[in-house]
């Protein structure tokens, strides 16, 4: 079942088109990658979304029906651009926002301590912002996104500027929301991050989706029948015992091994590359060559950006 969908989302600035006919569905409890270069409209996307700016054209739907001013309440969002007011103490400012985002005071200050002691911030609830560093400043943040409880997340470079302690702790905390119900949506260029968090992902690129659906659909699609094995007892080439089709795309030493990556052809299988080396080598490892998101990434934006552009 999915909570969140886009139907034919356009958004023109300018004569600059930042979304052109848009189609997205997340599915409910999962953690959905939203990636592009920058420039490509995922910002735009996720305003819209947060109905901060209306689409040109195109339907919104959320949790089964059309998306609604109201439903504002049942979303957290924590933008790139970061913002606190810097005069305020981090106790009065996170007061102040969860009860915008419908909390009532009693509620808002017992929600807000359990956090506070949870993320080791207790003793900051006197501080201005201001005396925090970039990094204590978006642990704020980010309770603050969350502490309503809402059914839709959508963090948008949430790593950013954390150290890896931090950073892990984020990750940790992401996941748990996913598995307390929250479906959450995930903007980053960090595809390290995407393979580890993310079930689902649309790839926006020059204001499209180019590429979309499940992370491992999608790299399975995108493998290469390429295999890497380590190998010794055999000094020459692998040329001279594989058959021509097979293709030797890489070659290294690591001490007393020799490494190889070998493209098998379409119609071969991992059985016959083995049975084809036994005979002549000792392996020591053999595994298939999976692209990562990354690779993947870069494949798809590259190709879509090569491709000539039609003249009306």
């Amino acid at each position: 079942m999915e909570l969140f969908s886009a139907l034919n989302i356009s958004k023109q600035f300018s004569g600059h088109r930042a979304l052109d006919k848009v189609n997205i569905s997340i599915p409910e409890g999962s953690i959905f990658g939203l990636l592009g270069p920058n420039g490509a409209g995922k910002t735009t996307f996720i305003r819209i979304i947060n109905q901060i700016i209306a689409p040109d054209e195109g339907q919104l739907f959320f949790n089964g029906r059309e998306l609604n001013p109201n439903d504002i309440y049942s979303i957290g969002y924590l933008p790139e651009e970061r913002g606190l007011y810097k005069k305020m103490t981090v106790g009065e400012q996170s007061m102040y926002l969860a009860q915008l985002k419908g909390l009532n005071k009693h509620e808002a200050r017992k929600r807000l301590l359990f956090w506070f002691e949870k993320f080791e911030m207790r003793s900051w609830w006197n501080k201005k912002v201001e005396e925090l560093s970039k990094g204590m400043q978006q642990k704020v943040q980010f309770l603050i996104t969350i502490i309503h409880e809402p059914k839709l997340l959508i963090f948008d470079e949430p790593f950013s500027g954390f150290d890896p302690i931090n950073a892990s702790m984020l990750r940790d905390e992401i996941i748990a929301q996913r598995e307390n119900g929250a479906t959450v949506i995930f903007s980053t260029h960090n595809m390290a991050s995407v393979e580890e968090l993310c079930d689902h992902i649309a790839l926006i690129n020059n204001a499209k989706v180019v590429l979309d659906g499940p992370v491992r659909s999608i790299k399975r699609n995108y493998r290469t029948n390429t295999f890497t094995i380590a190998y010794n007892s055999y000094e020459g080439s692998l040329e001279t015992i594989l058959p021509s089709e097979y293709q030797i795309t890489a070659e290294s030493v690591d001490h007393d091994l020799r490494m190889a990556s070998i493209r098998i052809p379409e119609g071969a299988g991992p059985n016959q590359l083995i049975s084809a080396l036994l005979p002549n080598v000792s392996l020591h490892s053999f595994s298939e060559l999976i692209p990562s998101m990354n690779d993947i990434f870069i494949r798809v934006v590259t190709e879509k950006n090569s491709e000539p552009v039609l003249q009306v």
